[in-house]
Order: C-alpha cells, then structure tokens, then sequence
C-alpha cells in the first residue's frame, strides 16, 4: 500500500488547513475509532494570540480509516491560522467527514481556559 503524502515534506504551510494531506487506508473490520491530539495550537482571530487545545475525534468508520500521522500533519497546519474556537472545530470536523464519509464522526475542542472562560465545541456529522 503506497499513501499519498507522506513523503519527504521541504515546505510546511502552518497557516492553510488542507485536508488534502489526509491520507487513509481501507478498513480492516474495526466498529469505532478515537483519536486524540493533545498539542493542538491555532489563532485567536481577534488578539493574534495562541489558543492551545485537546482535540478529540471519535469516528465510525464505513469503508476508510484515518491513517495518523496524516491527521497530525494536518493539525499542524492549524499553528498560525485565526479562527474561533468553534470554527476550528466544525472544520476539522467537516474535513475529516469529506475525506473518510464515515457512519458517524464527533470533533471535540477542549479549548485552554482564557479570560476565566472554558470553551469546549463539539461537531458531529
């Protein structure tokens, strides 16, 4: 089996979330699927600052998994992009449904506290 993008990278966008470097891998039989990506980083559009999250997805797959290392790949790519907690949410959450088409798929952001507010968004197609 031969994936798709990872291949030796010379050039990394941080700034340009594209689901393109997804790559996945036909299903072996498995019912439910949960990944968790404990050092996810994107921008707050209004200050420019950081925000630092937990990402979790938990999926149903049909006929694809979601091979790994493409998924942290892709995350990464959320390093210098501004977007409100919930749209980087709903985004990985549309992304990865586009590219697998599971059974059922929820995206959850555990947002780091900021201002005394703790955001947690949840998508799910």
């Amino acid at each position: 089996m031969e994936l798709r993008h990872l291949k030796p990278k010379k050039e990394f966008s941080y700034k340009d979330p594209n689901p393109e470097v997804l790559d996945t891998f036909p299903n072996p039989g498995v019912i439910d699927v949960e990944l968790t990506c404990r050092e996810f980083t994107s921008l707050c559009p209004v200050t420019g600052q950081p925000d630092y999250a937990v990402i979790g997805i938990d999926y149903t797959p049909d006929k694809l998994c979601l091979e790994s290392k493409s998924l942290k790949l892709y995350l990464g790519m959320y390093r210098l992009y501004g977007g409100f907690c919930e749209q980087v949410t709903h985004k990985i959450c549309e992304d990865l449904f586009k590219v697998l088409t599971p059974k059922n798929i929820i995206v959850r952001g555990v947002f780091t506290w900021r201002g005394g507010i703790k955001i947690e968004a949840f998508s799910q197609k």
